[in-house]
């Protein structure tokens, strides 16, 4: 019998349920697909395209290894799926998940079977299949970002994907990075060495839950004593909060009318030096802490007065490691439409806590470097602001304290709390646990 091995997700062929059935059903024919359909919506960008490329490049050559080149197709899956089968004869398609709603009946009225990989009994990893395919395969190169009309997104310091990259990435966390794990992920000098960074490869799968599960077990055995015990529980709680639940509907997301707040939000020219460094510095990279992300999605939604689903959309574009069963529950309840209040944060006291030395804001904003430290912040009360806001670096769209009682009054009216209770003081911020609020996911750890 020659099965279909249709990659969704899992990205890998170590520890893989879902391609060691298929290895013991018949003769494998591994396949990804990239819908056009999939990368013209609005919430997909270049950045996780180019990331899915360099996943997939990895994956192929593991396959390879095993005896199954990995087929590239482009094109509407049903499309795609109806020739293959009828190319090399396929009886059965296997998924790591229950097929698509719209593919189901299309399967059952071509007398196809469709598997998805039974529950692992075991906390064992799964030995590597070897895999028979079927003859005559034809293993496509990886389609182009334009063939696929994708639009251009530069980004210099973007996280480059595959397998290799994450085994490194969790390697070097558990011997090194995780010991600074539990203040370092609200500092923005700091957190992206202190992270895990495996948040887009978990987004693919490149790695599996049991293998990090094992690693991490072993090092809390090795690490007993100091703050690795406290780091590394940590990390492990957040990794078993972000694989337990994730799924929601998108909100609609159909063309929204252009805003040039919403746009010089995204590029880093609020005027607000220490928001328009985080934004600068997520443009280059494609990442930022979870701390950091809440921050500049709650100033955009509830200081900037942005539409949330707009700003929403916009930071998911600009996350390699974007999830959107992870994203959105996330971005509805910063935008405050969880029905709970949400938390509410001061620009300029967030600036000061969380970037104390001004060295992050000097770093991503050269235009404020004569710019005294007193005033780095608050350029607008600067002495030389004449000279520079306006030209060099754009004036403030917004004031500060009337946008601040401007958010938590709206707040309030929304949710009919007191203030004191949806508002927590900025110098608490410090102290307090960077622990997401019961049932909340973390998108990055």
């Amino acid at each position: 019998m020659n099965v279909l091995m249709w990659f969704r997700q899992d990205l890998r062929s170590h520890d893989h349920a879902a391609l060691s059935h298929a290895a013991g059903l018949g003769a494998v024919l591994p396949v990804y697909i990239f819908d056009p359909a999939v990368w013209q919506q609005a919430d997909r960008s270049a950045r996780q395209f180019g990331f899915l490329c360099e996943s997939l490049t990895e994956l192929r050559a593991d396959l390879a290894t095993l005896g199954a080149p990995l087929l590239i197709r482009s094109g509407p899956a049903r499309e795609v799926l109806a020739r293959l089968c009828a190319r090399h004869a396929i009886s059965c398609i296997v998924t790591e998940a229950a097929a698509p709603p719209e593919l189901a009946g299309w399967a059952r009225d071509q007398g196809l079977r469709w598997l998805e990989a039974p529950p692992q009994t075991t906390q064992e990893p799964l030995p590597q299949p070897a895999l028979r395919c079927p003859p005559d395969l034809v293993a496509n190169p990886l389609p182009l970002a334009q063939m696929l009309r994708i639009a251009p997104d530069p980004c210099p310091h973007r996280q480059r994907g595959g397998r290799k990259q994450a085994l490194d990435l969790l390697e070097t966390f558990l011997t090194t990075r995780a010991e600074g794990y539990h203040r370092a992920q609200s500092q923005p000098l700091l957190a992206e060495r202190a992270s895990s960074r495996l948040s887009a490869h978990l987004t693919l799968g490149a790695l599996g839950p049991r293998e990090i599960a094992s690693a991490l077990a072993a090092r809390l055995a090795e690490r007993p004593a100091g703050r690795w015990p406290s780091a590394l529980a940590q990390f492990q709680s957040q990794l078993s909060r972000r694989t337990a639940t994730a799924t929601t509907a998108r909100p609609d997301l159909a063309a929204m009318p252009a805003d040039p707040a919403r746009q010089r939000w995204l590029e880093g020219e609020t005027g607000l030096p220490f928001l328009d460094a985080l934004m600068r510095y997520l443009k280059a990279t494609g990442w930022l802490s979870h701390h950091l992300r809440e921050v500049t999605l709650s100033l955009a939604c509830h200081h900037l007065g942005l539409e949330w689903r707009a700003a929403s959309l916009a930071l998911a574009r600009r996350l390699t490691d974007y999830d959107p069963a992870l994203f959105w529950p996330y971005a509805v309840q910063i935008a405050g439409m969880a029905g709970h209040a949400p938390r509410i944060y001061h620009p300029t006291k967030q600036a000061l806590t969380l970037d104390p030395t001004g060295a992050f804001t000097r770093r991503w904003l050269p235009e404020l470097a004569q710019v005294p430290d007193s005033c780095l912040q608050t350029p607008w009360k600067w002495a030389g602001a004449a000279r520079l806001l306006g030209r060099r670096y754009p004036e403030p769209l917004i004031d500060v304290t009337t946008a601040h009682t401007a958010a938590r009054e709206a707040i309030w009216a929304r949710h009919g709390k007191p203030l004191r209770a949806l508002v927590t003081p900025h110098v608490q911020l410090i102290e307090a646990p960077l622990q997401p609020a019961k049932g909340q996911l973390r998108l990055e750890f």
